[in-house]
């Protein structure tokens, strides 16, 4: 925020006035110091760059954005930034997202570095790395910017594709917008999102999508844009919705969503529905099960009842009644790396294998209550193949009640997705039948889908 300049006095039609904004110098020793809290603190990004905007009164909403870009942008490329400087640490880090990120010239950094408030000037080294060009020939893990230890897991994933995979993961998200059709449509929607530059999916009949914002600009608060406040549009990746369709949730049917969480595939789930039927939200974490309350009220939801655990509201009784079981189940997020690139380097070893024990965990229980005939969806926003493929497969080797249904055939059938939607998932399917998308393969953060059928 600037300075107050002196106030205005009736009659002298004086206005106050706005000081400039930072110094590029100064929004690049900002980044280094949230850099500082991310890394050595294992703060969150944005819990980082809001204390630092605490601290920092008078900086304003486009240095916020800066300086937040550039810390995020750092740490999608966070390998090879390193790699390049041959050093670790936040002003590294920073400085090599200026010229590897942003593409800036050693010079710009170095008139950067010569305003009030900048870091120390470029150090010999420094500016030797600057100015070199990545290394073509640096290790997979740091030209695809992961973590070393899951580099075995990508190679898996993707074989020859893991580095290319990886390289798209490191880019920048667009805000995925998802139409409320139990209070508007897609054409009444598209025209109250035109100021926010949304354009229609090409693979969704009701999604929309704002383009990434460019490095140093603001990204669109969609909380602010009315169309959210009124409850027409809900904010959901394209992923997550070809997901949601997976299940084809249809008017009438008693549905339960086991790890639903904050809610998302809930509610799209609720439109897909007509409002007719039942959806049975369920999760352990309570927190995150409550905040999908007020986005019940704001979508005009009446078909979803919270089985809440702080209330010991049960599900014993829905035991063999499902016609829908959604699992969402937890994973370890990789396939969100291009929206919380800080997540990307706290993913650990041990991380995947409680996480692989859970999921497994939770399909034996969740199964239990889908009725003979009904169907059994897993969800994943991950890419690896631990927490999908072998999931899917484990679970039919011991569950030969239940078997494997085309998940890409079962979006479509949905009547969610077009043409070109259908083509997608096709292209993404795999060999059991599942599908897995990827930034690369379709646009989308990482998901995978299975769809499963109870025999009766």
């Amino acid at each position: 925020m600037a300075a107050p300049s002196h106030p205005a006095t009736a009659g002298q039609g004086r206005t106050r006035e706005k000081a400039p904004g930072l110094r590029d110098g100064g929004k690049i020793q900002a980044a280094i110091e949230v850099l500082r809290d991310v890394l050595e603190r294992r703060t969150p990004v944005k819990d980082a760059v809001r204390d630092w905007g605490k601290r920092s009164r008078f900086a304003g909403s486009r240095d916020r954005a800066w300086i937040s870009g550039l810390v995020v942008d750092a740490l999608r490329r966070k390998n090879s930034i390193e790699h390049a400087m041959e050093a670790t640490g936040p002003r590294a880090l920073a400085l090599g997202a200026l010229k590897h990120a942003w593409g800036w010239d050693v010079r710009k950094i170095e008139e950067a570095l010569k305003d009030d408030h900048a870091p120390p000037p470029l150090q010999g080294k420094e500016r030797e790395n600057l100015l070199l060009a990545p290394d073509p020939a640096a290790p997979p893990h740091i030209q695809g910017d992961y973590p070393e230890w899951l580099a075995p897991h990508l190679q898996r994933a993707f074989g020859p594709d893991a580095v290319p995979e990886a390289m798209v993961m490191a880019t920048r998200a667009p805000i995925d917008l998802r139409v409320n059709t139990l209070k508007s449509d897609p054409e009444k929607a598209g025209r109250a999102l035109e100021g926010v530059k949304a354009r229609q999916m090409p693979e969704l009949k009701n999604g929309f999508r704002i383009p990434a914002a460019d490095s140093i600009e603001r990204g669109e608060a969609v909380e602010a844009i009315p169309a959210y406040s009124k409850g027409w549009v809900e904010v959901q990746d394209m992923g997550s919705q070809i997901a949601a369709a997976a299940s084809c949730a249809a008017p009438g049917e008693q549905v339960l969503d086991y790890c639903a969480g904050g809610g998302g595939k809930t509610i799209a789930m609720a439109a897909m529905m007509e409002n007719k039927g039942q959806i049975f939200a369920h999760d352990i974490d309570g927190r995150r099960l409550s905040a999908l309350i007020p986005r019940i009220e704001r979508a005009a939801i009446r078909n979803v009842q919270l089985r809440h655990p702080k209330e010991n509201a049960s599900i014993e009784d829905l035991t063999s009644a499902m016609d829908l079981v959604m699992i969402d189940a937890p994973c370890t997020g990789v396939g969100t790396w291009r929206r919380k690139p800080d997540s990307k380097w706290r993913v650990q070893p041990n991380a995947l294998e409680k996480r692989s024990q859970d999921q497994a965990m939770i399909l034996r229980t969740a199964c239990n209550y889908v009725k003979p005939g009904g169907r059994l969806v897993y969800v994943t926003c991950s890419f690896l193949m631990e927490e999908n493929e072998d999931q899917f497969a484990s679970f039919l080797a011991d569950r030969t009640d239940f078997k494997a249904e085309d998940a890409a055939e079962a979006a479509i059938k949905s009547g969610q997705l077009t043409e070109v939607g259908a083509k997608l998932v096709r292209k993404c399917r795999r060999p059991d039948g599942s599908v897995r998308l990827t930034p690369r393969t379709a646009g989308t953060d990482g998901f995978y889908m299975a769809v499963m059928r109870r025999a009766g």
